[in-house]
């Protein structure tokens, strides 16, 4: 396999495994990624998801080697069957997605992790538009989260000129969520993703499902939908869990449901 998977105390490492070419894309490891957040989805005992890529590099985008390979695939089916339903498992799937960028993440690589419920980034770490040093435009999503994440000025500056910024950058135009220092990087993602793990699960995908429509819905529908949502998160065990816990003045225990 092209993707490392590893479930530890309630959350599921996703590691890219390419690293010899600085962990880009090709078919196969598409479908490992494809595979492994279905199953994460309907594992109960994964709580929370790291994707995060193995050696220097989160992920460099797509393998131009396949990408060119005239018995390979064209563009648009990588687009459709590789990336387009990664993109789609991660911003449906009930569960928080933690993108932990280690090194550069670059066209398809950057737009994952945007994509990702919250991105966190090693201060060495660097984000790259680069579809436009080849005459492309950007995909993953690309086109739809930058603008909405940092505006549409600075989207189009970056998609334009794929320039390179660095995590702190990133941090600053409010990109994502954290740039973390190298050497406190590894332990940071791990305290994070844990944190999230313990907390009721059933009511983070539902804030996650609510946060995705309001992309498109106006503020009535959206005041309708948080309305149905709430119901459905006062029905959890964690909710009734989380109340008696603050009468009984205790740390409560979740359990995901």
């Amino acid at each position: 396999m092209l993707l490392g998977i590893a479930i530890e105390n309630g959350v599921c490492e996703l590691k890219l495994n390419r690293p010899e070419v600085f962990n880009s894309f090709n078919k196969e490891m598409a479908m490992d990624l494809q595979k492994a957040l279905d199953d994460c989805a309907t594992n109960d005992e994964v709580r929370a998801i790291v994707i995060t890529g193995e050696g220097k590099a989160f992920c460099a985008g797509q393998d131009l080697a396949e990408a060119t390979d005239p018995n390979g695939p064209e563009l648009k089916s990588i687009v459709k069957e590789h990336y387009n339903p990664i993109i789609l498992k991660i911003r449906n799937i009930n569960k928080p997605v933690i993108a932990a960028v280690n090194g550069v993440a670059a066209g398809a690589g950057a737009n994952i992790a945007l994509s990702c419920d919250i991105t966190i980034a090693k201060e060495s770490a660097s984000f790259i538009q680069a579809f436009s040093k080849i005459g492309l435009i950007p995909d993953s999503g690309g086109t739809f989260f930058l603008p909405r994440i940092i505006g549409s000025q600075k989207a189009l500056a970056l998609m334009m000129t794929a320039d390179k910024i660095s995590a702190q950058e990133a941090d600053d135009m409010n990109m994502i969520y954290k740039a973390v220092s190298d050497e406190e990087f590894d332990a940071f993602v791990a305290k994070f993703a844990r944190k999230l793990a313990m907390m009721p699960t059933k009511g983070l995908g539902l804030t996650k499902q609510a946060v995705n429509s309001s992309f498109t819905n106006s503020l009535e529908t959206q005041l309708d939908l948080e309305e149905e949502l709430q119901t459905v998160a006062g029905q959890s065990y964690d909710f009734n869990e989380g109340v008696a816990a603050f009468m009984e003045k205790r740390k409560p225990v979740f359990k995901g449901e």
